[in-house]
């Protein structure tokens, strides 16, 4: 009788995604005005929730290209989608963690 586990596996490689460079402090700038303009205009327009939609979607989509593809972008984002969370300095937080974990990274290696 042969079983599943009588039979040799043949495993295949995956393409695995290079790693993303740390941003330049230059780049790390122009993000954290990006992330300081949207959270601005996000606590004066807390109460039109389209218009903040629209300024956090173009934040997200403008810090995925300045900083790269980052997971840490996708909890911003939502945490901004919850009303009321306008008021809080979600993006900066974002941003200076993003920043935060990539000199913790560069300083294991």
């Amino acid at each position: 009788m042969n079983t599943p586990t009588d039979q040799p596996s043949n495993l295949t490689t995956v393409e695995v995604l290079p790693p993303v460079q740390r941003p330049s402090r230059k780049r790390q700038a122009i993000a954290f005005l990006i992330a300081a303009v949207s959270d601005f205009l996000s606590f004066w327009l807390v109460l039109a929730p389209p218009v903040q939609w629209v300024i956090d979607m173009a934040t997200a989509l403008l810090l995925f290209l300045i900083l790269g593809r980052r997971w840490m972008l996708l909890p911003g984002l939502i945490a901004e989608a919850i009303p009321g969370m306008g008021v809080f300095p979600v993006w900066i937080l974002v941003v200076l963690s993003i920043i935060a974990y990539d000199d913790i990274k560069g300083r294991k290696h």
